[in-house]
């Protein structure tokens, strides 16, 4: 019995024993929809779908084929199968062109995984998959941070005792930028939240009479701690971001590159400068924030407190060593040097994209802030251990 199916874009018919297939029609994305409901064909009032498993044999017909991309080649293969491309080597009178086209489609496909059924998760689990992905993240990032460290002091005692390898102008420009463009909001910063220190010092100190010691309050805090840290932040969020920004605009033009190509080495280039720039700017601001905070404090105590400028600062002269200013300043190299650091390193990551430049400018700021935040803790708590 010969069984008979058909629609515009594909004829079978089988004796029992042989499936003979007829394409036809455009085969292009035009019809890509249509083209992927032809597998049940009319037969009548009723439709009989194509079985290719259980015919003994297969011919195939692509002559009638009017028009062929590459969506109607992937749906032929999604219809036929792999007689499809067993169909392709007796095909002597179809075009080479369309041949190709068709192989093409079947590797590609053939060579695509197929997708992996998604695992049925855990609320709870899929925290946990967070939270050690994002240790292991943080831990890759320590070692890159640590890897880059030991490179640029590298670099650095390389070119140390070369004056000719020296990037004078490259260091006073950077200099230039992260310092003294950043006097105003340092200055004016710090001098708030010195006035604000003082008066809250002030309001809490005066129910238990001793106001006076808003001074030492005042000075200590600023000397120490407020003012290096303050800095630092401010820092971390204005250079460090402009370091990434600079750097990941080169390398997203191949800038980077180029250099390389002209035996010119990055490090020694761009992020050297920019490390001892920021190791020159970083303790002229801190300086410049404890003037400006005591000033602040200052300010506060002669209004609120009837405490003159020349008492306060006799206060200060009296009851504040000058232990407390040495090791406030000398957390500044430190904070400058992991900062310039940071902002390099996360530039030097950026991809070839306008959206990396700014995932890792982000990151810059944030990792910034917080490995200041982490080291002057530790600092603070090795500082006191000491007795310092």
């Amino acid at each position: 019995m010969i069984l008979t199916a058909f629609n515009e874009f594909l004829k079978w018919r089988s004796d029992g024993q042989t499936l003979f297939v007829q394409v036809a029609g455009s085969w292009t994305l035009e019809h890509y929809e249509k083209l992927g409901q032809i597998r049940d064909l009319e037969q009548g009032a009723t439709t009989r779908p194509l079985d290719l498993k259980s015919a003994k044999s297969i011919e195939i017909d692509l002559v009638g084929i009017k028009a062929l991309d590459t969506a109607g080649a992937q749906r032929l293969y999604e219809l036929l199968g792999d007689a499809l491309e067993a169909a392709l080597d007796s095909h002597m009178s179809l075009p080479a062109e369309r041949v190709a086209l068709i192989r093409a489609v079947i590797n590609a496909i053939k060579q695509t995984p197929a997708p992996e059924p998604a695992a049925k998760s855990l609320p709870l689990l899929d925290i946990f998959e967070r939270m050690g992905a994002a240790v292991a993240e943080a831990g890759k990032q320590a070692w890159l941070l640590l890897g880059f460290i030991g490179l640029t002091l590298q670099s650095l005692a390389h070119n140390l005792f070369v004056p000719k390898r020296w990037r004078v102008t490259s260091v006073v420009w950077h200099v230039e930028q992260t310092a003294f463009n950043a006097v105003p909001i340092i200055a004016l910063l710090t001098f708030m939240v010195g006035a604000v220190v003082a008066f809250l010092g002030a309001t809490i100190l005066k129910g238990f009479g001793a106001s006076i010691y808003t001074v030492n309050l005042v000075a200590f805090s600023f000397l120490r701690e407020f003012a290096v840290l303050l800095t630092a932040i401010l820092m971390a969020g204005r250079t460090a971001s402009a370091f990434t920004a600079q750097i990941g605009s080169m390398k997203s033009n191949e800038e980077l590159d180029a250099l390389r190509m002209t035996g010119l080495d990055p490090i020694e280039l761009l992020v050297l400068p920019r490390i001892l720039a920021l190791l020159i700017a970083l303790p002229l601001l801190t300086f410049i924030g404890m003037v400006s905070g005591i000033a602040g404090g200052m300010m506060v105590c002669a209004l609120s407190m009837d405490i003159s400028p020349s008492m306060f600062l006799t206060i200060m002269n009296r009851d504040i060593d000058l232990r407390h200013f040495v090791l406030g300043m000398a957390k500044a190299p430190f904070f400058a040097y992991l900062i310039a650091i940071i902002g390099c390193l996360e530039g030097l990551r950026v991809k070839s994209s306008a959206q990396s430049i700014g995932q890792h400018t982000t990151s810059a700021v944030v990792q910034s802030i917080f490995v200041v935040i982490l080291v002057d803790a530790l600092a603070a708590i090795f500082f006191m251990e000491m007795g310092w």
